[in-house]
């Protein structure tokens, strides 16, 4: 998608051979075809009516200031059951760290500073950077 915008779009603005708005167009094709596809009805209606358009005579006319701002939350509950897993595993070292200087007595010292390395060697050992980057993509669903 981001290739074939490049390509329709940004390539031939580059060499001088469309003007700005055209490459605007041309970009936007392809875009516009994720955001119609992963922007739920509820949101492009409210959009619609906030924008106070007609509505377009074919999804292909829909206007980018309507589809933009109606696709800011992209499957907000895949991109949670995600994530819950990596973060789980911080809450519980938060509580057990916080727990432990509790019961040795240690109640001036934050947590964080005891925490942190913790968590730090968690995400490292899980491959942290890897399962943010998958969830990221899985949750987009493309």
């Amino acid at each position: 998608m981001l290739q074939k915008s490049y390509d329709d779009g940004i390539k031939p603005l580059v060499a001088n051979q469309i003007n700005v708005e055209e490459a605007l167009q041309r970009a936007a094709v392809p875009l516009r075809g994720f955001m119609q596809k992963n922007v739920r009805e509820k949101d492009l209606k409210l959009f619609m009516d906030l924008s106070g358009e007609a509505p377009p005579a074919t999804p292909d006319e829909m206007s980018l200031r309507i589809l933009v701002p109606a696709v800011h939350d992209l499957r907000t509950e895949a991109r949670l059951r995600n994530r819950l897993p990596l973060v789980l595993p911080f809450l519980i070292i938060d509580l057990v760290v916080a727990s432990v200087l509790m019961s040795m007595g240690m109640m001036m010292l934050p947590p964080v500073v005891v925490s942190l390395p913790f968590k730090l060697i968690f995400f490292v050992l899980v491959d942290g950077w890897s399962l943010v980057a998958g969830s990221l993509v899985q949750s987009y669903g493309g």
